[in-house]
């Protein structure tokens, strides 16, 4: 296993390398998706992430083989934008023993032992595992000047505003 880690490790570019190390939230696109801000844990220099019922959505991860991962740096900016392939890791797999209880360990907020937590994933939801998979698409002098940020949706208004209630006349000034 650890010969697998050394060979990755020497076709990831560095940049990539270190910033999956660094990593706790990744900007994750499927297909022609819009990317989906995740919570991720970096071990052996892949990214895995946890999504489903009671968990975090990312719409069309599950199905997937390949994905667009974005990391930001440590000045919270985005540096890199990589290809990744998307491994499902199965509950009766024997990665699941170990990765699953590693990464119930990381996650914030969770009501219960990892080891609960863990036992709860299997049922319900899918861990997913992103291991760069080819040259950065975006980073350094590639990366957009632009903010990329989308307009706002428009939204009919809920309810027409009434004017206040008063009791007494008010005076203008």
């Amino acid at each position: 296993m650890r010969d697998v880690t050394q060979e990755q490790e020497a076709t990831v570019p560095p940049l990539v390398a270190e910033a999956v190390k660094k990593a706790a939230v990744a900007w994750v696109a499927v297909g022609d998706r819009s990317p989906v801000a995740l919570w991720c844990v970096p071990l052996d220099g892949v990214l895995y992430l946890v999504s489903g019922p009671g968990e975090q959505s990312a719409p069309g991860l599950a199905e997937a083989a390949t994905a667009l991962v974005t990391l930001r740096g440590d000045h919270g900016g985005r540096i890199v934008t990589w290809p990744a392939e998307v491994t499902r890791i199965a509950p009766d797999g024997e990665q699941w023993a170990s990765v699953a209880l590693q990464v119930a360990a990381k996650r914030l907020n969770a009501s219960g032992s990892p080891a609960e937590l863990a036992q709860r994933w299997t049922a319900d939801c899918v861990l997913s595992r992103l291991a760069p998979a080819g040259p950065p698409l975006a980073a350094g002098q590639t990366l957009p000047d632009d903010s990329l940020a989308a307009p706002p949706r428009g939204a009919a208004p809920v309810r027409q505003t009434r004017r206040p209630f008063r009791l007494h006349r008010v005076r203008r000034r």
